[in-house]
């Protein structure tokens, strides 16, 4: 078996007698291969424990299996979280999945009961913003920001404020903060604006067309929230259902754009404590594009759109220099050097935390203020992560059951026993430089077979 690893001229004397250690260890095969099983996973889970698969007719055991024999009496099995910062193999699964479901619901999966007829709906990409909350540094068209500078696209001032002291830092972290009940406002009052565009009651809506989106929170430099969301127009009973005659693109842009401006579309924080009161609503910068099955390289198309959003679905806060975990301390940010915009909003939100007691601003304080979730959808607007997730493990199980030769025996007639024990996460030194190596290659053979599929669908194009 070729063992890859991390070129061993860039690694620390420690780490490379690790990495070493373990490369010479009697199990090593066995642990690539667990690793590779894993993705490359950076903090993969241990677990201890065994399963006994018999024949519940007969009484033989099929199969028995412990982690007694795998090096160091564990399993390893990959970690899951999205987070690309904190285990990059897992993030870009996830990220595979979110592709999978955007585009689902956009060009339509005979595998997931979605018709490509999907694509005859009115669907469009929407970004809602943030208002400003004070001047920052930026890129405008001219060229030229406000401080008379033509900052670089990598310039670590673009959106810091331009004045600091100024700035509305309380505004801006109570904004993410209630960022999902203004999500919520606003697909409420989209129904009612499209019923009312349709000449119709909004129960007569239900019973006639249903609003599907899928979307993904992104953190804008200055630190403040907006979604990027994929809206679709269905009949009653979602992607498989055809719209009504009425439901054209331009009725959905408009009532989008209507839902955005009205007054029911904000929420009010109320004055308490010698704070003032903050009445948020979404930003002025309202983009909205239709979606095109394809285009010509100006417009947006389906792949387009599932590939932008999938990309953020595994970013967070911490694209603005703060901490991918909950913060204890203030002192943390010294440690870590966090910026110091990002440092007056985690500021912010420790000291509205007790004049907000029921927003947990604190707790939040990592993330910005903004307490909801990254990637989030309607329920009929393609398929889910679970079950994607269930896909893909039903596969292994499958892969599993025809090594042991039991792939022909009825479910019923199989009986599972097992026990299984939590026994710690992450890799020594040696192993994350070992792991990081087999997640590059993962990686590479992955984009060599994309970019092989890609060419061959050109050929058949042509």
């Amino acid at each position: 078996m070729t063992h890859t690893a991390t070129p061993a001229a860039t690694l620390d004397p420690t780490t490379l007698a690790d990495a070493l250690r373990v490369a010479g260890s009697p199990g090593f095969d066995r642990w690539q291969e667990q690793v590779r099983r894993t993705g490359g996973c950076a903090n993969p889970i241990h677990l201890t424990g065994w399963t006994l698969t018999k024949d519940k007719t007969t009484g033989e055991t099929l199969q028995r299996y412990s982690t007694e024999d795998e090096p160091g009496g564990r399993l390893r099995v990959a970690c899951g979280n999205r987070r690309a910062s904190r285990c990059p193999s897992c993030a870009h699964t996830y990220a595979g999945d979110t592709w999978h479901l955007i585009r689902a619901g956009l060009a339509g999966d005979d595998r997931r009961d979605i018709p490509a007829t999907v694509r005859d709906h009115p669907r469009v990409f929407a970004t809602l913003t943030a208002p400003s909350f004070g001047p920052v540094h930026n890129r405008p068209d001219s060229g030229r920001c406000r401080c008379g500078t033509r900052h670089p696209a990598d310039s670590d001032t673009l959106g810091t404020p331009l004045d600091p002291e100024s700035y509305d830092y309380a505004g801006a972290v109570l904004f993410n903060n209630h960022a999902g009940q203004l999500w919520q406002r606003f697909t409420t009052r989209l129904r009612r604006e499209i019923a009312r565009r349709a000449g119709i009651t909004q129960r007569e809506l239900s019973n006639t067309a249903r609003v599907s989106f899928g979307k993904v929170a992104e953190f804008q430099r200055r630190g403040a929230i907006h979604f990027h969301t994929v809206i679709r127009l269905d009949g009653p009973d979602g992607p498989q259902d055809p719209p009504p005659s009425w439901a054209t693109l331009g009725l959905l842009t408009d009532a989008i754009r209507a839902a955005i401006r009205h007054s029911y579309t904000s929420v009010t924080v109320p004055a308490t404590d010698g704070h003032p009161a903050h009445t948020l609503r979404w930003g002025t910068q309202l983009d909205v594009r239709p979606v095109k099955a394809f285009g010509d390289g100006s417009e947006l198309t389906e792949q387009a759109v599932a590939s932008y959003i999938a990309k953020y679905s595994t970013k967070a806060a911490e694209t603005t220099g703060t901490l991918d975990r909950r913060i204890g301390e203030m002192a943390e940010l010294d440690h870590h050097q966090v910026p110091d915009h990002t440092r007056r909003l985690v500021r912010a939100c420790k000291d509205l935390d007790p004049v907000y007691p029921d927003r947990r601003l604190w707790a939040w304080a990592h993330m910005l203020g903004f307490r909801g979730h990254f990637s989030t959808k309607s329920r009929r607007y393609s398929t889910t992560l679970g079950a994607l997730r269930q896909a893909r493990a039903d596969y292994r199980a499958a892969e599993q059951t025809a090594a042991l030769g039991i792939e022909d025996l009825e479910p019923d007639t199989v009986l599972v026993l097992a026990d299984w024990q939590y026994a710690g996460h992450g890799h020594t030194p040696g192993e994350s430089a070992l792991a990081a190596g087999i997640a590059a290659e993962i990686r590479t053979r992955r984009e060599t077979a994309r970019e092989a599929l890609q060419d061959l669908r050109a050929q058949e194009g042509d």
